[in-house]
């Protein structure tokens, strides 16, 4: 049999343990345990147990419930190779190295259970509604995040602004405000009568995705 499917497509033989299958799919060659994002396994190979693990205990549920924000998470424990993927978004992959990087809940795809994680919120977003709220990892471990098509890493050098859907990681160092501009909100933005950005002020950088997200559509009735 042949195709040209087969050329480009095989399975990653790396023994590493994020690697990224393609640009939309990552495999983790897992030997203990991992914390996904639930509904994002797509296949596995090997002995492996699911178990829903929440929002990461009492207090990140409590947040969770106050904020809206969090990641639903799954436990995946057991030894093989683990595929992941998200909808067909792009995939990549951060090292931390004792230092710390803020996500977007809902970018999340995986990350090992050595990180600490935690749910913080933007300075200024508690006067808009719903707040603005993201998740904070700090330590040593891999992290695998997502994006709505390439995105574009901006360097803080001067005053930074992001549409609030579209950042979906920066640097934890950075300073964070919410920005509200009713009058924009047909301008820029995801066009809702109110523009919110995020403004990012200190030294870091900020991860832009091509996107605001999957559109959410309004049915009558």
């Amino acid at each position: 049999m042949r195709s040209e499917m087969f050329g480009s497509n095989l399975e990653a033989t790396s023994t590493d343990r994020f690697v990224l299958q393609n640009d939309k799919m990552l495999r983790v060659h897992l030997e203990g345990e991992v914390m996904a994002r639930q509904g994002s396994m797509v296949a596995y190979q090997g002995e492996m147990g699911f178990g829903y693990q929440g929002s990461g205990g009492m207090a990140k549920f409590l947040k969770k419930a106050f904020t809206g924000e969090g990641v639903p998470l799954m436990k995946v424990t057991g030894r093989g190779d683990l595929f992941l993927a998200d909808d067909a978004s792009e995939v990549h992959v951060v090292t931390l190295e004792g230092d710390s990087i803020t996500v977007n809940g809902r970018n999340v795809l995986a990350f090992d259970t050595t990180l600490e994680w935690d749910i913080r919120r933007v300075e200024g977003a508690s006067m808009i509604a719903g707040g603005l709220f993201n998740t904070v990892f700090t330590g040593h471990g891999q992290l695998a995040i997502t994006s709505f098509g390439p995105p574009v890493i901006l360097n803080v050098d001067q005053p930074t602004f992001a549409d609030a859907q579209s950042a979906i990681a920066w640097s934890s160092t950075l300073q964070t405000t919410a920005k509200s501009s009713m009058s924009a909100g047909a301008l820029i933005g995801r066009g809702s009568g109110e523009a919110l950005q995020i403004a990012f002020a200190g030294q870091g950088f900020v991860v832009v995705q091509a996107s605001e997200g999957p559109r959410v559509v309004q049915q009558n009735g």
